[in-house]
């Protein structure tokens, strides 16, 4: 391996998982504290080392040298989270800012040095900044490599350039930060970097491997490798700022195709594409308009520009304020106009047609129903959404069109393909039926099943599903061949069979077959939610065939069979 080093400036918080647990979890990190990982301490405040406590130490050593100790589980992802407004502090002044771990970040000396009047005003500018914008102490190192300005950020000095393998001879060889390692050198008589340094590297490769011979390179000062600079994410936002306040759908849809092919232009530059559209509007009164629009496939610059100028013409078509399907239009023109691509993908492409675009029908489809949301809201068209539940209410969800269509409760909806079963000649779906008013053979809950490793509900109804779910189920009475009201026990035993049905105050009708009763008892743990009820599939004579249900004493009509 061969090279110069890269001249680095690095940026040290002192005792950053101290400050992490007082950023994130209000922590004092003025009073003794303490971060444990494994039963031993990784980091402590100023006021702990006072106490005598060091990183090492077991958590009952520390206690014992100050009892007033308070101990904090060291947390990783924590750290992180606290030290990224440090980092987008640093990138505010400079650029190539590369995370060395949380806590300490790294950046090269020669740009800011340039601009900033030199290496030592570029540390005082970078610290005073940090410490203005997220009120955090810091020091600054800057060397030759990474590993010489992270050992000289802790003394805050700044090494000459070249001077950086003299800098790291005197340091001794726990600098390196391999404790096994550094243990082993001082048995071996090896106590500083400038006595490991002098050692011959092909002697040290056979003795220590590689690790070894890494850590050799370092304390010789030839820490060469170059910095893994993170990219600050793009800004993706294009926004449009008006002289005259917009007022006319006209006006506004010229502005959107101009702000849609820019948006697209700067997607396309960075090889993204757009699946989910932001659009916020400011009026001149201050009113702030937001919508979000969702497509299947990727918005093209003629598809955003499209869903902006629905929504603004739905937004500036809106009802003067009196109450109706409409909403109401804003109080003033519109100002400001910025697009937010909300969600983004890699642009891969795609592929059209032999005959003609692929999903052109599809895309005039969905065109229309965008249109309609942008004039009436999102909520004026909905598509349903299957998933799991014991019964027909429970497995469908409304959704609005082009909202992502995941289900409310998992599991697998009603299977398609499950043996039908339908009253009179053949039975209904869940078991057999007697037709002409005779008891069911079997009164068991319906068959379970798992699709694609997803639990089954059990107790819920087999295909097909009903045709008609009731949004509200309709009071009912039956009664059985005597006129008396049929009623269902604890144990789920029918006083006598159905025979007759009445739907609210309408005419009795005839049963001719029923199936039943299957138990659902739900949420039994939680009294404020509990449920328990008994469902029948019955047939009429003239052919209809309804999902009935027994709640508390009460017969219902749930859902209705084609």
């Amino acid at each position: 391996m061969t090279g110069t080093p890269t001249r680095t400036l690095l940026l040290w918080c002192p005792d950053w998982p101290v400050l992490a647990a007082e950023i994130v979890d209000g922590v004092p990190a003025t009073g003794p504290v303490a971060v444990l990982h494994a039963n031993r301490v990784v980091a402590c405040s100023e006021r702990a080392r006072a106490e005598g406590v060091r990183r090492g130490l077991r958590k009952r050593e520390a206690q014992g040298r100050c009892p007033q100790l308070t101990v904090v589980d060291y947390d990783p992802g924590r750290d992180a989270r606290a030290f990224e407004p440090v980092v987008a502090a640093v990138e505010e002044l400079v650029a190539g800012v590369e995370v060395v771990r949380p806590g300490a970040c790294a950046v090269a000396a020669r740009g800011p040095s340039r601009y900033l009047g030199g290496e030592e005003a570029a540390a005082e500018r970078i610290i005073e900044h940090v410490a203005q914008s997220c009120l955090v102490e810091s020091q600054v190192g800057i060397a030759d490599g990474v590993f010489a300005a992270g050992l000289a950020a802790r003394s805050g000095r700044v090494v000459p350039p070249g001077g950086t393998p003299e800098f790291l001879a005197g340091l001794p060889v726990e600098a390196l930060g391999r404790s096994a390692l550094a243990d082993l050198l001082r048995r071996l008589g090896v106590r500083s970097l400038g006595d490991f340094a002098a050692l011959p590297a092909g002697d040290v490769l056979a003795r220590f491997g590689f690790d070894g011979a890494l850590a050799h390179r370092l304390a010789a000062g030839r820490d060469h490798r170059p910095l893994a600079v993170r990219q600050p994410p793009a800004d993706l936002t294009v926004t449009a700022e008006q002289d005259e306040p917009i007022d006319r759908v006209d006006v506004a849809a010229f502005v959107a195709r101009a702000l849609a092919e820019q948006l697209h232009e700067r997607l396309a530059g960075h090889g993204l594409a757009c699946t989910r559209l932001g659009i916020e509007a400011v009026t001149e009164h201050g009113q702030e308009l937001h919508r979000v629009w969702r497509h299947d496939g990727l918005l093209t610059a003629a598809a955003i520009a499209d869903r902006v100028r629905w929504q603004l013409d739905g937004w500036l078509s809106g009802s003067s304020g009196r109450t109706g399907a409409r909403p109401a239009r804003p109080t003033a023109g519109i100002i400001r106009l910025r697009l937010i691509p909300d969600g983004v993908i890699a642009q891969a492409g795609l592929q059209a047609g032999l005959w003609g675009e692929t999903g052109e029908e599809r895309e005039r489809a969905h065109r229309a129903l965008s249109r309609v949301q942008g004039i009436l809201g999102p909520e004026a068209v909905v598509t349903a959404v299957l998933g799991g539940g014991r019964s027909p209410a429970d497995q469908v969800r409304l959704v609005p069109w082009g909202d992502e269509r995941l289900p409310t409760r998992p599991g697998p909806a009603p299977l398609p393909g499950e043996p039908i079963a339908r009253p009179g000649p053949a039975p209904l779906p869940g078991g057999p039926i007697a037709s002409g008013g005779g008891r069911a053979v079997s009164a068991g809950r319906p068959a379970d099943r798992s699709v694609g490793g997803v639990p089954p509900w059990p107790g819920r109804l087999p295909a097909p599903a009903p045709a008609v779910v009731l949004p509200s189920p309709l009071a009912a009475t039956v009664h059985d061949a005597a006129g008396e009201a049929v009623v269902i026990s604890a144990r789920l035993a029918v006083s006598a069979p159905p025979a007759r049905l009445v739907v609210g105050t309408g005419r009795p009708a005839e049963i001719v077959g029923w199936v039943g009763p299957w138990p659902v008892d739900e949420r039994w743990w939680a009294p404020a939610e509990a449920r328990r009820r008994a469902r029948f599939q019955v047939c009429l004579a003239d052919g209809t065939a309804l999902l009935l249900a027994v709640e508390a004493g009460q017969w219902l009509v749930e859902a209705i069979y084609d």
